[in-house]
Formats: C-alpha cells, structure tokens, sequence
C-alpha cells in the first residue's frame, strides 16, 4: 500500500484521534498533573507497591485500551509498516481477552503497534512531567507535535493539517 500523500487526501479519523488531545501551545504534559501522571505511570514513593486493582492500574489499561482502539481504526493503512512477529502468547491474558472482544479483526501485531504507540506518545510528556525535557527544548510543544505528525506518518494515515 502506498503511503497516502497528505496533500491529496482529508485527515483519517485515525490521525484526527491522535491529534485530539492538548492544544498547539501545550503538551500533554503541561495539561496534565504532575502528581498524577507520576501516580499511574511512576515510582511515587520508594519502594511503594499499587495496590492490586487500585486507580492506577484501572487508568494504565484504559490507555491501553484506548490507544488499542486507535491502533485499530490505523490497522488498514499500518498494517503493511509493520514490523515483529507477534502472537497472542507475548501478552497478558486479560488484555488478550479484551482486546479480542473488542477488536475482534486486530491481529497480534496490532496489539504490539497499540503498545508502541503508547510508547511514543508518554515519552516525552514523562521526559517533560519527570523535568528532563525542559532544560534542553524552549518548545516542548513544538518537539511533541513533531513527534505527533511523525506517528501519523508511521501509521500511513493522512495527517491533518498543521495547527497554527
């Protein structure tokens, strides 16, 4: 499959998933709690365990899940950029379960790409959240939605149009 020129085609309802979130003149990160971020996604205490079917383990899925939707609705033009060979085996039962349920037409390499772009989309808000970004860029936003419309490319999906 080609990959689709941007020029010539209207942003995918995938591409505008993606986009959906904070506007132009913040990340993610800047959008968000810090404490909260750190509760779900970091160590906020030493040594501190999450409690077995606490908030933080229930949010982590639903943006598992999410972004699983997401990886979903870009499978027809993703697929063929794909890379890995994944099976059903290489993840957690539970999220195997639900991802089959809902997405019965995903394969295993979808699910993987989900966990991927997961990856790419909280490296920088953590980088930013955790104060690693901020003495290096005087515009996290603009390095966040480069990488943003750099995902959109990877996934093959008409882009949207830049915001301002």
């Amino acid at each position: 499959m080609p990959v689709p020129n941007s020029s010539t085609l209207t942003a995918s309802p995938g591409a505008n998933r993606v986009t959906s979130g904070p506007t132009a003149s913040t990340t993610p990160a800047a959008s968000l709690p810090s404490r909260g971020f750190r509760l779900i996604y970091g160590d906020p205490v030493p040594g501190y365990q999450t409690p077995e079917g606490g908030p933080a383990p229930e949010a982590a899925k639903r943006a598992c899940l999410g972004l699983t939707g997401l990886a979903a609705a870009s499978w027809p033009c993703a697929e063929t950029a794909q890379d890995g060979d994944h099976a059903w085996q290489d993840f957690a039962p539970e999220l195997v379960d639900i991802i089959r349920r809902d997405n019965p037409a995903l394969p295993p390499a979808g699910l993987a790409l989900a966990l991927r772009l997961w990856g790419r989309m909280h490296g920088l808000v953590a980088l930013e959240v955790y104060g690693h970004l901020g003495p290096q860029s005087l515009r996290p936003e603009e390095l966040y939605h480069a990488e943003i419309r750099d995902l959109i490319r990877s996934l093959r999906l008409p882009a949207p149009p830049i915001r301002p």
